[in-house]
């Protein structure tokens, strides 16, 4: 699978995954209701594409944070509103489309309805961080951004990996990203324990600021790790948020 990040600032926007999106007069990518018959394949294609979605939103914050882009956060904001419109599309069409299927199918059809559930939740927590950003009036320690730089990254190579393995049912994706989720779990508490130890002064509420996105990108993580969850799910056929526990050894 090429790589498809949007690039803020760059000539051409991400081309559009399946045949029924349109270009809007933006240049951002809208999805024609119009175009779309139900039909399973158009939904899962919808899902899919909306991993690519969140993925461009979480690539445009390093931009948006190291160097106060414009246009990264345009980015993140047009992505946001692309992410709501694709969940409201596969709420809307899917009841229709799962009645002509069989199981297998349906299930593959369910897990996309979720998976939009997760990935619009995902876009919103990303466009926090950008309101945040786009919001402050004094520069960030260097190493406030290079933690939220980390966090956003890691999200975005989970997502990356979160598509792929929707697009190949590949469960070593979904693996991968569980582990992954550490990474981004690690930095935010390190964040946490920077300013609790300072004992931030309430005249600052910078620092604040900071925490409040560092949490941002943690739940989107964790909205991340639901689609990790899913993907197995659909892939053994068996969930792990309801697995038993092991017993221990008498």
């Amino acid at each position: 699978m090429p790589n498809r990040v949007r690039k803020s600032g760059s000539p051409e926007s991400r081309k559009a995954e399946t045949g029924a999106a349109r270009r809007s007069s933006n240049g951002s990518t809208t999805i024609s209701a119009e175009s779309y018959s139900g039909g399973s394949d158009d939904l899962v294609s919808l899902a899919l594409k909306a991993c690519l979605i969140a993925r461009d939103a979480a690539a445009n914050v390093p931009d948006l944070l190291t160097n106060s882009s414009r246009m990264a956060f345009l980015a993140i904001k047009d992505c946001e509103k692309e992410l709501d419109l694709i969940e409201r599309q596969i709420d809307e069409l899917l009841p229709a489309a799962i009645t002509r299927v069989n199981e297998a199918r349906a299930r593959q059809l369910l897990s996309s309805l979720k998976s939009t559930t997760d990935l619009e939740r995902i876009g919103d927590l990303v466009m926090s961080v950008a309101l945040r950003v786009q919001a402050r009036t004094t520069k960030m320690a260097t190493s406030d951004i290079r933690q939220l730089v980390e966090m956003s990254s890691v999200l975005r190579d989970m997502l990356d990996l979160i598509h792929r393995g929707f697009s190949t049912l590949d469960l070593e994706c979904a693996r991968k990203v569980l582990q992954m989720d550490k990474d981004i779990d690690r930095v935010c508490h390190a964040l946490f324990q920077k300013y609790l130890a300072e004992s931030m002064s309430r005249s600052d509420p910078s620092g604040f600021e900071v925490l409040l996105m560092a949490q941002a990108l943690e739940r989107a993580g964790d909205h991340t790790t639901n689609l990790a969850e899913d993907l197995y799910s659909l892939i053994e056929g068996r969930s792990l948020r309801h697995a038993p526990k092991k017993r221990g050894t008498p």
